[in-house]
This record gives C-alpha cells, structure tokens and sequence, in this order.
C-alpha cells in the first residue's frame, strides 16, 4: 500500500465524526474506532480506485471508503456479542464495557452510518454502490449465521469452510475493490477482476489468520496464541485435522482446558496433532493458493505492470506473515 494512502486513511479516521448526542448511543461508535484496526477494507478501496484516478481522493470517494471500516466495525461489535469475547484489540467490547443493548443499539446505528456514507457517493454511482453494498452486506450476515451454525456440529468440511468464510469474510474485501473501481467508473472487466482479486485475498487473509492463531508470533499477531483452540472454533486448521485424524482429533479440540496450566496443555497437545498431519503445511499451501488466485483473477482487467505490483504488494503485506 502507498505511503499516500495509508496517509490519507490515517487522517480520515483521525477526523471521522458521529453525532455527540446521545452520548450513550454514539461514545461506542467513536471508542470503537479509536482503538484502531488494521483499515484493510477502505485501503483497499482507495487502492483500487487510484488505479484508474490517482490518489486525489475526492469526498465522494473518502466517504464510501470510510462506510467499509465502519460496517465492519458495526459486525464486530454484534460478533462479540454472539462469541461473548470480552477483549477487541486488547480493548474491552463493547458489551463488556457498557453493556449488550448499548452494544446492539450501538451497532445498529453504526450501521445505519455506512448507508449514509455510501450514499455521499458521485450522483451517477449511488444506485451501484448501494446495490454492491447491500448484496455484501447480506453475505456477510449469511456467513456469520453458517459460522454459528457450525458450531452445533462436528462434520463441517473444508468446503463448508470455504463458503463460510467467503460469505462472512471475503466478500467485504471484495466489495472494497469492487467499489474502488466502480466509483472511479471502471470498466466492466476491471471491475470484475478487482472484485475477484479481493474475493481470493479475503480467502487468503482468513486462513492466514487461523494459522497465525496457532502458529503465529504473539508480539507480531496482537493476541495470544491458541486462543482459536481454547475457544474450540472451528477453524481451517481444525476442520482439516479432523478430517484427517478423526476422532482423536475431535476429543482433543473438544476437552476443556480449566487455568493456565490447562489450557497450555491443550494448545500444546492440538498443535501437536495439526504438526503430525501436516495440517500446518496444508494451510500455507492454501494461503499460497489463494493468493495466486487472487493475482491471477486481474488478468481480466487491462492493468499495468506497475499496477499490478502495487495490487501483489498489497496481498503480500495482507498475508506474507503466514506464507
């Protein structure tokens, strides 16, 4: 990503502004945003758009942008409810902090938020953009509802997975170059093309993130190792574990893990069965996989060398860590 456009979203969110009154509806919007995040999907919106208009980023574009971070902070805040998570980013959720229908009424309006922000696009733009958005949007709750669903059972295949996480995760990211391109009034294929590189990268991204749970860098993940395995998700890793190694699998992933002691046991023994099936290397194979996807889907569009370095520097710094 440029050094421009980290700028740029830097000093949007910087300045973004909610309403002060009430201040029990609105301080969660801006406590949420304040502790930060990673701002992928309106990077790459940015990104996307400056390959067809440069990086002088009207309002009308800024906006939008800004719409992506914050509907995705809008899931966030539900998803914490619903995985009763008491830290985001170190933080304490929303929930925890003030309470679940503060959170939920907070989330709401969040989200209400993003419409207004998408709507601010170029006259011409509003009824694609809004359409795009709301189609992403949908697949989202989708997503999480499968991702719930999965949780009652014990034979979710890696297939189920992939569709799980290209609903609740993938689409966003696809939407956000999808966007970038559509408000800076690409053609159909570039369009296309943009919105499949962010489907396979969206992929990518969240299969390096269940490895990295597991087998990342605590300093460099930003939360402790193994808490996908204490937690007893269904994760890539685990998924492919038990189709592999069956029953032996599933009991380790399923026993409890009381005190420190107890849970460093567990992490240690799943690892353990992950490393004997190769299950680590399988999921770096598959982050190397989608990531080839991701660059091969923007033969489609007429892009330059130039710009598609700028798009492959984008995807190695989403998901280098684990490859």
């Amino acid at each position: 990503m440029s050094q421009m456009i980290k700028s740029t979203i830097d000093d949007i969110f910087s300045k973004i502004e909610f309403p002060q009154e009430p201040a029990g509806l609105y301080d969660p919007l801006r406590y949420m945003i304040s502790i930060g995040g990673k701002r992928i999907r309106p990077s790459l919106c940015l990104l996307s758009y400056s390959l067809f208009k440069g990086t002088d980023f009207p309002k009308s574009v800024l906006e939008p942008a800004m719409a992506l971070e914050v509907f995705h902070t809008f899931t966030l805040i539900h998803d914490d409810i619903m995985d009763r998570s008491e830290l985001r980013r170190s933080q304490p959720t929303v929930w925890k902090k003030w309470n679940e229908d503060t959170a939920i009424l907070s989330g709401d309006v969040m989200l209400i938020d993003a419409y207004k922000r998408i709507a601010m696009a170029e006259p011409e733009y509003v009824a694609d953009a809004l359409s795009l958005f709301s189609d992403t949007a949908a697949q989202v709750c989708e997503g999480q509802q499968l991702d719930m669903d999965f949780e009652q059972r014990d034979d979710v295949s890696i297939d189920e997975y992939r569709l799980m996480i290209g609903l609740k995760t993938a689409v966003l990211l696809a939407c956000s170059a999808g966007m970038g391109a559509l408000l800076a009034g690409a053609g159909f294929n570039e369009r296309q093309a943009l919105y499949d590189y962010g489907f396979h990268l969206g992929i990518a991204f969240q299969v390096a993130d269940d490895y990295l749970d597991c087998f990342g860098d605590e300093k460099v993940f930003g939360k402790p190792i193994g808490g996908d395995i204490i937690q007893q998700k269904k994760s890539w890793l685990a998924i492919k574990a038990m189709e592999i190694g069956g029953d032996k699998v599933r009991k380790a992933l399923a026993s409890e893990a009381a005190g420190t002691a107890g849970k460093a046991a567990k992490i240690e023994q799943v690892r353990s069965y992950y490393l004997e099936y190769g299950v680590d290397a399988l999921a770096r194979e598959t982050i190397e996989y989608e990531s080839r996807r991701a660059m091969e889907a923007l033969s489609l569009g007429n892009f330059s060398d130039r710009e598609l370095a700028l798009l492959e520097e984008f995807a190695t710094q989403l998901v280098g860590r684990a490859k």
